[in-house]
């Protein structure tokens, strides 16, 4: 008796440890359609009457168009998440169109809520991720049309055009909203800022350089 005891109790450790493991709950019904007029605050989106739910619900046009690249980074993301389509809510996935201008690049980002599997389409990519502490090894490949590269979730990494062409890429993402945290973006253009006694001291910078960087966020 003591055994089965032991093994139900073994059953739900593992069942508890898998329900707290998860990022996005399991879907309950067929679909969830986001309800964007709803003010109801709640983790993801409220579903609207699955009575009134239609195929333009599901619906989203426009990937093909390239984006706009003339930008400081040379690159430009299209998101196609629970935003753009209502249907995806409670689904756990999404979508990316990246466009690089030559040389462009997507910097070095994170996404808090989600892997995201990487297939480039057109043009030549050197993509990048960097493990976690303490040994922050640099996973790093050059990608032809039709090469698949993953980024695990939360890690910081990068896409970067190494061609003298356009290049473009499709990412699925393993969340409806995955999130992105932009690095030089989030340490030198927080609101409010980040003291620069605190930066001076983790990038070993003095101070008035610190204070340059900040300016160009």
């Amino acid at each position: 008796m003591a055994n089965h005891g032991n093994i139900r109790i073994l059953c739900l450790l593992v069942l508890s440890c898998s329900i707290a493991l998860a990022f996005e709950p399991s879907p309950l019904q067929d679909f969830c359609i986001a309800d964007k007029s709803s003010s109801a605050v709640v983790n993801g989106m409220v579903c609207k009457d699955p009575k009134l739910a239609e195929a333009g619900d599901f619906f989203f046009t426009g990937l093909h168009v390239p984006g706009n690249t003339s930008n400081t980074q040379g690159s430009k993301v299209t998101p196609i998440n629970v935003a753009q389509i209502p249907g995806l809510n409670t689904l756990g996935i999404s979508l990316v169109r990246i466009d690089y201008a030559p040389w462009g690049m997507n910097p070095p980002h994170t996404h808090p809520r989600a892997t995201e599997i990487l297939t480039v389409l057109e043009g030549t990519l050197e993509v990048g991720f960097i493990t976690s502490n303490p040994d922050n090894i640099l996973m790093k490949k050059v990608l032809q049309k039709g090469v698949v590269f993953v980024f695990p979730i939360g890690l910081i990494h990068y896409q970067h055009n190494i061609g003298y062409v356009n290049a473009v890429a499709i990412a699925a993402l393993s969340s409806q909203n995955p999130g992105a945290i932009t690095i030089a973006n989030a340490v030198f253009g927080s609101n409010p800022a980040i003291s620069s006694e605190v930066l001076t001291k983790a990038f070993q910078l003095d101070k008035n350089t610190v204070a340059l960087i900040q300016a160009k966020f």
